[in-house]
């Protein structure tokens, strides 16, 4: 049997493939230096980490190892570990046994946003997907969040060879630099062109652009990104809409190519196969050996993206290679599941939100002007604060299965948060907005009620702090980000809206 049908043709209970991406890789003699999947074991035999959690409320820590030997994350040790509280991914654990793991990216060029300039880390529950029916996490890079290993191993250095593959969320991008998974350089710094080799995936046309509008698959070369031989443009990479993409980039002596394809249920493309850029520094090339996900090679974090898989390889592969890879992909049977988790919202009906800490539970989350804050509201209240405390419910307009919340007496204005506080604004239509403006309820952190997660920064909050209404994590550089009293400003409980 072949091994794109040995692979077609395994699946068991835990188990999803007999021949899992690193060993078909290890097979065709380019063998993974390098293997982080949140979401599954990338070899049949690994049973150790995918990866560690830590929780706010008493910074616990948690290694997700998957349900057996080769199968699909331990969802369920993960959500009995974080109930009652929120969960940070930590590490992303290197499969291939070199040690290659993901941890805090550190500051670099770009100063990440805490104050001692490490990147913020990526909400436990951002990205839930199933695996052939089985709940499992990918990482979901908010733009602000990076992973990094400045000491890594065995990973291309100059001008030698490296394959790479990630399984990521073709619908979650933006335009900004630079969600990225692979080679660059341990300094944090921009040390030229040609030092770094990653998989880029976005809408960002600063450098070159695809095929479209965006998001494409590209590679980051450092100081640019490239679509092809030309720096500007290549019309044969596509505009990508998958909501399940694998997407490759390899790289060896003046050859390097991009391919890509639906992870649900495709074969691979191949959008370039040729030499390198025509731009000086990228023929040779000067790869430095650190491993990067979710940001630039100088730390710029404005990119954001999800990653469930992927790995880096010692030499170029062959297509056939990674064509059974692709089959393997494909076997794991990804698939969405709810981003909700609480109590059901009803489309068109009117809501409030009413606090639940102790000092604020005659107060309900309202808007004076633009601002949005917290307000007594009762039976007697005026007409006009009632409206100002009241709320339609709406498909999320960045998510249509999460919620955006329009105001009753200001129609086609909508909470959105901006620099992480609430404002009321009119939806101007653009694709930020509509991000800004959808949030995903799940049960209440302090166990009543719900917690209004955002969904573009999942790591936050619906919260009220001295009566402001800001999206706030649990625990962070801001005084709205506050542990203290973070479960119950953080927790509300939904009713009916006053008018």
């Amino acid at each position: 049997m072949s091994m794109f049908a040995l692979v077609l043709a395994a699946t068991a209970s835990f188990r999803l493939a007999a021949a899992a991406p690193c060993d078909i890789y290890a097979s065709g003699g380019t063998p993974c230096i390098a293997a982080h999947g949140t979401t599954r074991a990338l070899y049949s035999s690994y049973e150790g980490p995918l990866y560690q959690v830590k929780r706010a409320s008493d910074n616990a820590v948690l290694d997700v190892s998957p349900l057996a030997a080769g199968g699909v994350a331990d969802a369920d040790a993960q959500d009995n570990f974080c109930a009652s509280t929120t969960c940070l991914i930590t590490v992303i654990y290197d499969q291939s046994g070199v040690g290659n793991h993901l941890t805090q990216a550190p500051p670099g060029y770009f100063h990440g946003p805490d104050v001692d300039g490490y990147d913020n880390l990526a909400s436990a529950i951002g990205a839930p997907v199933s695996l052939n029916g089985r709940r499992a996490y990918g990482a979901f890079v908010a733009p602000g969040t990076g992973y990094r290993n400045n000491n890594a191993v065995e990973t291309a250095i100059g001008d030698e060879p490296q394959g790479m593959y990630a399984v990521l969320d073709g619908t979650h991008y933006n335009d900004a630099c630079c969600f990225d998974y692979g080679n660059a350089e341990p300094s944090g710094l921009d040390t030229g062109n040609g030092h770094m080799e990653t998989i880029y995936f976005g809408s960002c046309s600063w450098w070159g652009s695809g095929d479209g509008e965006g998001p494409w698959i590209m590679a980051d070369l450092e100081n640019g990104l490239f679509s092809g031989l030309s720096p500007s443009n290549n019309p044969g990479d596509p505009t990508i809409s998958h909501r399940f993409t694998t997407s490759i980039v390899k790289g060896a002596p003046n050859l390097w190519a991009i391919r890509g394809g639906n992870a649900k249920d495709g074969k691979l493309s191949t959008f370039f196969e040729g030499e390198r850029p025509s731009v000086d520094g990228y023929n040779p090339m000067s790869k430095e050996g650190a491993i990067l996900l979710g940001i630039g090679g100088d730390n710029s974090n404005g990119g954001q993206g999800t990653f469930y898989e992927g790995v880096m390889t010692d030499g170029y592969p062959s297509a056939e290679i990674e064509d059974a890879v692709q089959a393997d992909i494909v076997a794991a049977g990804y698939a969405e599941i709810s981003l909700v988790n609480g109590p059901e919202l009803t489309l068109g009906s009117s809501i409030s939100f009413q606090a639940t800490t102790a000092c604020c539970t005659a107060r309900y989350l309202s808007h004076t002007g633009a601002s949005i804050n917290t307000q007594v509201v009762d039976s007697s209240s005026s007409i006009d604060l009632k409206k100002q405390a009241s709320w339609t419910v709406r498909a999320g307009l960045g998510k249509s299965e999460c919620f955006s919340f329009e105001s009753n007496n200001s129609p086609g204005s909508f909470i959105r948060h901006a620099n992480f506080a609430l404002a009321l604004n009119a939806d101007d239509g653009s694709k930020l907005f509509a991000e800004d403006a959808t949030f995903c309820p799940q049960a209440g952190l302090s166990g009543q009620g719900s917690s209004i997660r955002s969904w573009s920064h999942p790591t936050r909050y619906f919260r009220h702090f001295k009566d402001v209404g800001y999206i706030s994590s649990n625990g962070g550089v801001h005084d709205w980000d506050a542990a203290g009293a973070f479960t119950d400003d953080a927790t509300w409980i939904v009713n009916a809206g006053f008018v």
